[in-house]
């Protein structure tokens, strides 16, 4: 059960001019499922844009600590 409220009223409105003759709980199903395809979309933008900038910076500090860096590193640490 949904309450129709103003705000949520004029999007159905706007659907209903989309897609003509579906009721309004046919209405709202489809706003819902293409809602969840949007949101569905830009997460996975989001994750490919993070991988692709691991895949940038990868490797870029090879070397840069040295061999057994973190080894001497434990040995200052306290006991």
């Amino acid at each position: 059960m949904v309450t129709e409220t103003d705000e949520l009223a004029a999007a159905l409105d706007f659907a209903a001019a989309r897609y003509p003759g579906l009721s309004r709980a046919q209405l709202l199903t489809r706003l819902a499922l293409e809602g969840h395809g949007t949101a569905q979309h830009a997460q996975e933008a989001r994750r490919r844009q993070r991988l692709d900038a691991l895949r940038a910076h990868s490797g870029t500090l090879t070397g840069a600590y040295g061999p057994r860096y973190l080894e001497r590193l434990r040995q200052e640490w306290p006991a």
